[in-house]
């Protein structure tokens, strides 16, 4: 049984969403195909498509918001990587079940029509993991 099915993107935390937004342009070839506003978690988010994966940037809008407390903290750079899987009702409980801490014990409404939650990077090596579903 897969639980993950692939990454779905990496999150990268950016002070200015232009300026990223055209280095990641000139670094990938590609523009960004879609940018929103999460205003839940005070932050604008552009993706790019590269393959079949996808790379988030993520501006915050208000300092005392979750990016903006990990910029203040450890600058700009990779802040998250999100796994696709089938079920995230399923997987939150599974993770759960092994002991991993989790922020969003329930899915929240997430950037690009996903269901997102997280588990917290204290059992995950320090690493922030983000795990995402397509909403229905």
């Amino acid at each position: 049984m897969d639980h993950i099915k692939k990454i779905e993107h990496l999150g990268i935390a950016v002070k200015d969403i232009d300026a990223a937004n055209k280095l990641y342009e000139q670094l990938l070839g590609v523009p960004a195909y879609k940018q929103e506003e999460v205003k839940s978690e005070s932050v604008i988010t552009s993706f790019f498509k590269v393959g079949e994966s996808k790379i988030e940037l993520l501006a915050s809008t208000d300092e005392e918001g979750p990016i903006g407390k990990f910029i203040a903290k450890k600058g700009e750079g990779i802040h998250h990587i999100a796994f696709d899987v089938e079920d995230i009702y399923k997987e939150l409980a599974r993770l759960e079940a092994e002991g991993f801490q989790l922020i969003n014990k329930e899915p929240k409404s997430g950037a690009d029509n996903k269901l997102v939650a997280f588990v917290h990077p204290k059992t995950t090596n320090g690493v922030l993991v983000e795990l995402c579903q397509d909403k229905k």
